[in-house]
């Protein structure tokens, strides 16, 4: 997934954005609302997590441009006032969860998957898809009864195949989805390299990877 953290205390920004990336997410860190504005001008993300209280502003007030700009992005926003006041006026605002600091990173992982699944077609956590046994929030993939090893980037780019399974992925969509604006050190080349890997760990299965020249990559069933 591509993720969006507004956090403008900047270690507990460095913890969730390390805890993401230990998933194979990639995320990109704004800690200002200038920041964040900016990023969201540039790209789309499947998730954005929010903090209310900005130094320069507050996290309602992006939600707000988010809205406005006609983006259901599912937006998730992180509160230090428990006040029920404030989480009414968030909710209110457009955002489809909140949470109050301190809060434990795999709620915020558990929570951040539930909107990326409300926002797509999968409503399960388990996607089967021919002999693939596919759980994101287990980080797991099986082919029939055998567990796929793969590192945290294969895992990732199986995930946004999944998301697009049956359609073409365009390879800019599967590189904005694995990398963040901090990858600079990687190019759209990585994305061939990493559906090589993936395609040699379904080998023998029913799911195979398209190559569509000029177009991107297609994941299928093949009997």
């Amino acid at each position: 997934m591509r993720l969006l953290l507004v956090e403008d205390t900047v270690d507990v920004a460095e913890a969730i954005a390390a805890s993401f990336a230990r998933r194979g997410d990639a995320m990109d860190t704004a800690h200002s609302f200038a920041e964040a504005r900016d990023l969201l001008e540039v790209q789309d993300y499947d998730v954005a997590i929010f903090d209310i209280e900005l130094g320069d502003g507050k996290g309602t007030d992006i939600l707000k441009l988010l809205r406005a700009a006609g983006k259901a992005t599912p937006v998730l926003m992180l509160t230090a006032q428990g006040a029920i006041d404030h989480r009414v006026a968030a909710l209110d605002a457009g955002a489809d969860d909140y949470m109050v600091k301190p809060f434990d990173l795999r709620e915020l992982q558990a929570r951040v998957r539930a909107l990326a699944r409300r926002a797509g077609d999968d409503r399960m956590g388990l996607v089967i898809y021919g002999e693939l046994i596919f759980d994101p929030a287990g980080r797991t993939a099986r082919v029939r009864d055998t567990v796929l090893t793969l590192t945290r980037r294969e895992f990732s780019l199986l995930e946004t195949l999944i998301a697009c399974r049956g359609r073409v992925a365009a390879k800019e969509h599967i590189f904005e989805r694995m990398f963040g604006f901090g990858d600079e050190e990687v190019g759209l080349s990585s994305v061939e390299t990493y559906v090589a890997r993936l395609r040699r760990k379904l080998e023998g299965s029913t799911v195979k990877i398209l190559t569509l020249r000029g177009l991107g990559y297609q994941l299928v069933v093949r009997g």
